[in-house]
């Protein structure tokens, strides 16, 4: 397992992270119980097996399978005996934590969930919401502080000073170590880091974006902006939710995978399943499964900090973490760049070369 700096901080985080959004849910309804829901002995081999290959960096939020996701890692690193202070330890706010009735509720447990639904004040990065989230958090995690605390999108009724100052608080009263943001646009973290950087206040250090083989479109604006501040990019779905697995094909894929009940992220078909001839091919001339490919190819970007990993099993996190020890030849990446090409976009497309003095 290869450690990289976290933002512009010390701390050394793993490629791989483990991602604990497929922890629980069997009970909760709703999109839970289709994105993974493994019970407590399941998740424990997943963070089992993780944490004996090296990996320290484990990612969950509030909203997983309700609470649910937080509190079997929380127990997850008790019963397991892990060492806190190894850890890194991340999860998130902003997203309203659904209900659902159980089978056979009565009227009354039905309105219940609907009021309980509707609430104000439950959702959202206004200061109030983040002071009772993070403490919510700690309390399923059973941990006095989480290492990285993450936006979880943006939020259009909080203004940004409200969400940082909230933020920088938590740092200081030694709840959370670090801060970062998921699905923001380059505009908005740089107006955020603006922000922090004009009040003092902790910066973001690591934006957590989707990206793929097949989704690359952090690439025209994020990735830049990541390189420029020294932001860690933290990818989600490296394998756009198994398409790039390979056990999809034009005819279809498996009745029982998660893209048939959950179709996100989105991927354009024509062009995916282009990737994935090529991805095959790769794989073939290798000797190695599909993923290990696609994830090979995410891991040698620049930009790229680590690799959120989803498993339902141990034998398919110990193949995905095989890809840490897969280098792609020159002549392979330039393949899989060449298919999988963003189409060029104004204003990035180079004018004349881009020198100011050449254009008139």
């Amino acid at each position: 397992m290869r450690y990289k700096k976290l933002g512009r901080t010390g701390m050394l985080v793993s490629e791989i992270c483990l991602g604990a959004m497929t922890f629980g849910g069997a009970g909760r309804g709703g999109i839970w119980a289709n994105l993974g829901s493994l019970d407590q002995g399941q998740s424990e081999g997943l963070v089992k097996t993780a944490f004996e290959a090296g990996v320290n960096f484990i990612d969950t939020a509030d909203i997983y399978s309700n609470g649910e996701s937080e509190e079997i890692l929380g127990r997850a690193i008790r019963n397991l005996g892990l060492p806190r202070e190894e850890l890194v330890i991340a999860t998130k706010v902003n997203g309203r934590m659904t209900h659902f009735a159980r089978p056979g509720a009565s009227p009354a447990e039905i309105a219940e969930v609907a009021r309980r639904n509707t609430a104000r004040n439950i959702n959202g990065l206004s200061r109030k919401h983040i002071m009772d989230a993070i403490d919510g958090s700690l309390r399923r995690l059973g941990l006095d502080h989480v290492d990285l605390y993450q936006i979880h999108s943006f939020d259009p009724l909080t203004p940004l000073d409200e969400t940082l100052e909230a933020l920088d608080s938590l740092v200081k009263a030694g709840k959370v170590r670090y801060i970062g943001f998921s699905n923001l646009p380059a505009w908005r973290t740089a107006k955020a880091l603006g922000i922090s950087e004009r009040k003092a206040l902790a910066r973001f250090e690591c934006g957590q974006m989707y990206y793929s083989i097949g989704g690359r479109e952090i690439e025209r604006e994020v990735a830049p902006l990541a390189l420029e501040e020294q932001l860690s990019i933290i990818a989600w779905s490296p394998l756009a939710a198994g398409f790039f697995t390979g056990k999809y094909t034009r005819d279809g894929g498996p009745n029982d995978a998660r893209r048939t009940a959950f179709d996100f992220p989105p991927v354009n078909l024509d062009r995916g399943f282009a990737i994935l001839d090529v991805l095959k091919a790769v794989a073939a001339e290798r000797g190695v499964p599909v993923p290990t490919v696609a994830l090979a190819w995410a891991l040698a970007k620049p930009w790229l900090t680590s690799l959120i990993l989803g498993a339902k099993t141990t034998d398919q996190l110990r193949s995905n973490l095989e890809a840490v020890s897969l280098a792609l030849s020159p002549e392979e990446t330039a393949r899989l760049e060449a298919v999988s090409a963003l189409a060029p976009e104004y204003p990035s497309i180079p004018l004349r070369g881009g020198r100011a003095d050449e254009i008139g």
